[in-house]
Order: structure tokens, then sequence, then C-alpha cells
């Protein structure tokens, strides 16, 4: 059996305030593109299909999209909800729209029914685990006592559920579990929302023991934490932290005992990220960074006067810089000027803070505006005191 392991896809999300909804059809267009070229049998979406709980109109409308076309498709398709989708909501008519081979898993109580697929080898049962919020689920599973409010004692009662369920198949029934939690062992991005309970987020690896195939969700990241322990990562990317991170999707065989092979497969890439740092004569000049130029940008200005009108300038190079940043040079100024203010006027001092602050004479233009602003003090005081 040939799986397409994906996560994360957002739908919704805004990177910057740069809409990502056409960018996350185009992945969508790919996938059924996999689907068909590499002859995919089960696809498995584990977790944050939305961005959030309510999500706009124009990604649910996506979604359907997504949802008629997979259906439509020669694979079966197993998703999951995520921390950031509604459980409640994204489940919505899920037993109707089993019949048409998309099972949608939400409910935590359900974790030890799969979704049961046959090939050549046998069965392989596909235990669809949402996210599970501990000081949600621990009541429902019945767990008590402070240690059962965690990720690990949660997650680890529902794949005792799966592994009791697995129990009772017949023997050499392959077991494929999806998983949205944060695995020790893999590193994070700046885009996933903190899921931590009293600081402790990860869960150990030994609780996926012994099963055929993990699926998970929740890191943007790809990582391969053992051979049949996996996160597939965002598609696309969500923060200028995963601007080294190459995004796809696992594509899985499994044999008779497990994994035989597992080929990652690169997305396409709407428009490259990249992280800039210097003066901004540097970033503007400077011919190694001429292939940023068609990149969403993050630039880090070490400037140790900070320049006027800098991403205004930065974008006549890079028209598509979204972020700027200030890491000056200059010494630290330390305590502001000691001097007595006896017998020095207000706009004096407040050019010599500008000066100490910046490390640079405040402009004319400026010396005016402060002036004026102490002027208007100056009358509010005045007429204060009639």
């Amino acid at each position: 059996m040939r799986l397409l392991h994906t996560s994360d896809w957002h739908l919704g999300r805004s990177f910057h305030r740069e809409g990502m909804l056409a960018h996350q059809a185009a992945f969508l267009d790919h996938l059924l593109e996999v689907v068909e070229s590499e002859d995919v049998d089960l696809v498995v979406v584990s977790g944050d299909v939305y961005d959030r709980a309510l999500p706009p109109v124009d990604a649910v409308a996506l979604f359907d999209d997504a949802l008629v076309r997979l259906a439509a498709s020669r694979a079966r398709v197993v998703l999951t909800s995520g921390n950031h989708d509604s459980a409640l909501r994204l489940g919505f008519s899920s037993r109707l729209i089993d019949a048409a081979g998309v099972h949608l898993r939400t409910d935590p109580a359900d974790v030890g029914a799969p979704v049961l697929l046959a090939d050549e080898h046998g069965t392989v049962a596909v235990y669809g685990l949402p996210y599970l919020e501990p000081s949600l689920v621990a009541p429902l599973y019945g767990l008590e006592g402070p240690a059962s409010r965690s990720h690990e004692a949660v997650l680890g009662e529902a794949l005792r559920r799966v592994r009791a369920d697995l129990a009772e198949r017949p023997d050499g029934t392959r077991a494929v579990v999806m998983a949205h939690a944060f695995v020790a062992g893999a590193a994070p991005s700046e885009s996933e929302r903190d899921i931590s309970v009293g600081g402790v987020a990860r869960v150990p690896t030994t609780l996926f023991d012994d099963l055929h195939y993990v699926a998970l969700g929740h890191l943007h990241g790809a990582h391969t934490l053992a051979p049949h322990l996996r996160y597939s990562g965002s598609p696309l990317a969500y923060s200028f932290s995963e601007s080294e991170q190459t995004k796809g999707s696992w594509l899985v065989d499994l044999g008779a005992d497990g994994v035989t092979e597992a080929r990652f497969v690169p997305a396409p890439v709407p428009r490259p990220l990249a992280r800039l740092r210097g003066t901004l004569e540097e970033l503007l000049t400077a011919a190694e960074h001429e292939p940023a130029t068609g990149a969403w940008v993050e630039a880090t200005l070490t400037d140790v006067v900070r320049p006027s009108q800098a991403m205004e300038r930065l974008r006549g190079r890079f028209p598509h810089a979204l972020v700027l940043r200030f890491e000056s040079t200059a010494a630290p100024i330390g305590a502001p000027p000691g001097a007595p203010a006896r017998g020095r006027g207000d706009l004096e001092i407040a050019t010599e803070f500008v000066e100490a602050l910046r490390g640079a004479p405040a402009t004319d233009a400026e010396v005016a505006l402060l002036q004026e602003a102490v002027d208007a003090c100056c009358t509010a005081a005045a007429e204060a005191g009639r």
C-alpha cells in the first residue's frame, strides 16, 4: 500500500499580511497530481487543516473543493483535527462523508475505531488521533491526578486504546497512526502555536514503538525521528524561521511488515524566503543579495544610525520585503546624560536625548518638530495654571 502523508495546511492563513490562499490552492493541485502520478492508495492529513477554529469562508470553500476532488480520486483519505481546528466544526457530517471515501476523525472517544483498508498483504488499520488537549481529554479518558493532565498521559491512553483494538484484529494487520503532537527529537519553528501544559509539551518517541507507520502533524518542518515515525511539516512556509526548510509530503510504501520505502516529495514554492543582514547600503548594493530580489525578505539592519525611510528604500531593490528589524552596531548608550537640567532649555535636553539614544544629532526637521512639541507643552502648562 502506498500512502501520502501531509499535514498542517493552515487554510486561510496569511504570511505577514500576504494572502496565501492562492498558494494553498496550488499545493492542493499538486497534491492531487501526486495522488494520480504516484498511484497513491491512501492520503493522511494529520491535523491543522484550517488556521483557526472559525476559518474564513474562502478557506472553507477551498477545503470543500479539495474534499470533492479527493473523493473522486483513486485514494482513500483520512483527516484529523489539529490544535488550530475546531474539532466539532471540522467533523461535521463525518458519518455521511465516510461514504465518499473521505474519513474525518475529530472525536477523541473514537481513537480506537480505525478506518480499514486492504492490500495484497492483508488489512491496514488507520487510526486517526485528533489533537488531544489534556485538560479536556483526561476526564473523558478517566485519567486522574496531576500527572494525568499532560500530553504524554492522554496520548499514551489513546495509544493504549489503539493497541487494544489492534490486538483483536487478525495477525498481520498493520497499524497506521495519525497524531498531532510535539514529539521529542524534532525542532519547532516560530509559526506553531504553543501547546505546552505546565511548560511540558513534548512526548517521547517510545510511545509509538511497535506501530507500523506514524504520520505526525503539528511541527512545520519535515522530520524523520525513526523510519516509521515522521513529520511531513507544513506544505508552505508560515514564518521566516522556516526559510531553510524544504516543504512537501512523505510518500510511504507499506509492505507486509511495515515501511519498505519513504520518499519526500517537495511541494511547489510560491516565492522563496530570504533573511538578510547588514547595513542598508550593503543590502542595496551587494551583488550577493541579487537572488533575493524576487523573494519575500526579512531584513535586519546593522547601521549605527537608523536610516530614514529604510523600508521604502529596501523595497526599491526587494519589492517583496515584508519584515524590517534594526540591530544597531553602536556601543550601548548606558545611562542618559546626567548633567543638571538647571540653566538648560527644554529643547536642548530633548535634542541631547535624541543624540544619546540614536548615536547621531537630530536633523533640522526633527529639531523643528521637537520645538513644536516643547512649545505645545509650555502653552498647555500655562493654560492649566490660569
